[in-house]
């Protein structure tokens, strides 16, 4: 299950995204530009959009927040996030895009 998205770095996953703040509901939209698209419900300022994202990241993977990071592009809609100790086909599996 290799994903362009998910890079695995040892014992965690690199994951490339990104980020649609201010939509009407939070949820995995597909792949664009080979990043995973996520929109995200809360607004891009106060860093409400990357909480929500790590949230939301967490509650799909069925982890503590603690082991999500913004490792790159925390102001930006393009965004690395770290998932600490997680291999690449849990991640795929539980946060890949239904295909119609």
């Amino acid at each position: 299950m290799d994903e362009p998205w998910a890079h695995e770095a040892g014992t965690d996953i690199l994951m490339d995204v990104l980020v649609v703040p201010k939509a009407s509901r939070t949820r995995i939209v597909g792949i664009h530009d080979e990043r995973l698209r996520i929109q995200i419900s809360a607004a891009p300022s106060d860093n409400q959009a990357n909480e929500a994202l790590i949230k939301f990241l967490a509650k799909a993977l069925d982890i503590s927040k603690s082991r999500v990071e913004i490792v790159s592009g925390a102001t930006a809609r393009r965004k690395t996030v770290r998932v600490h100790a997680m291999r690449q086909m849990q991640v795929v599996l539980k946060l890949k895009p239904k295909t119609v």
